[in-house]
């Protein structure tokens, strides 16, 4: 049976992905349609929707006879596809199954972008206006490959922003790169602090006696 009735587990589930149908659209920009739909026997229809002004759909808009098909696939990511609106708009789509704990199919996350949009316009939906954070333009991002490098790259960033901020006085630079590092939450992570101090030129020492004094304000407050 593809459609089952679903469990308050199941729903939850579910509504925990929500943020992620938000998340491919705000990404994708205006011409890519993204949602989420319930496979609930007793009403298989969307959920939640982003961008529906494509299909013209809207929450609570019935399960298609192609996104029952492609569940019928067996495929948890199907390949992707190329179908029609009504209003004839060519559509490049992928659709993915979403199963519970027990593997059963709860719902389905899909994504159909509009081929027919204008060029310049899609582009631009992919390049939104984004605050230059460099000479490029572009937000630095190091991809760590272990934990370690994540450190590191952590450090030397909030390192540089400390560093370049004149409103902080030189003694407390090294306890506020700390500080901003501890609401990182990587003091969490093992041997930390050793790359803290060496990477700041103090000694660990200086390290755990700033994270006590922050621990101890925490607790205070």
């Amino acid at each position: 049976m593809l459609l089952r009735k679903l469990t308050s587990s199941d729903y939850h589930i579910l509504q925990a992905i929500e943020n992620i149908v938000d998340g491919i659209a705000a990404m994708r920009g205006e011409h890519t349609e993204v949602l989420l739909h319930s496979l609930d026997i007793r009403n298989p229809s969307i959920m939640k929707i982003a961008n529906g002004h494509i299909t013209g759909r809207e929450v609570g808009a019935p399960i298609t006879n192609l996104a029952l098909i492609k569940l019928n696939e067996g495929k948890d990511i199907s390949d992707a596809y190329v179908t029609k609106c009504p209003d004839g708009k060519t559509l490049h789509s992928i659709t993915t199954i979403i199963r519970n704990h027990q593997q059963h199919p709860i719902g389905m996350l899909c994504v159909n972008t509009n081929l027919d949009a204008p060029f310049q316009s899609m582009i631009q939906s992919l390049l939104p206006n984004i605050a230059p954070n460099n000479d490029h333009g572009f937000t630095p991002e190091t991809f760590a490959r272990n934990n370690d490098e994540m450190m590191h790259s952590a450090i030397e960033s909030i390192r540089d922003q400390v560093m370049n901020d004149d409103d902080i006085p030189p003694s407390k630079k090294s306890r506020e790169i700390v500080t901003r590092l501890n609401e990182l939450s990587i003091f969490d992570l093992k041997d930390s602090a050793q790359i803290t101090a060496q990477g700041l030129h103090i000694s660990i020492h200086t390290v755990y006696r700033y994270l006590r004094e922050l621990r101890h304000h925490e607790a205070l407050h």
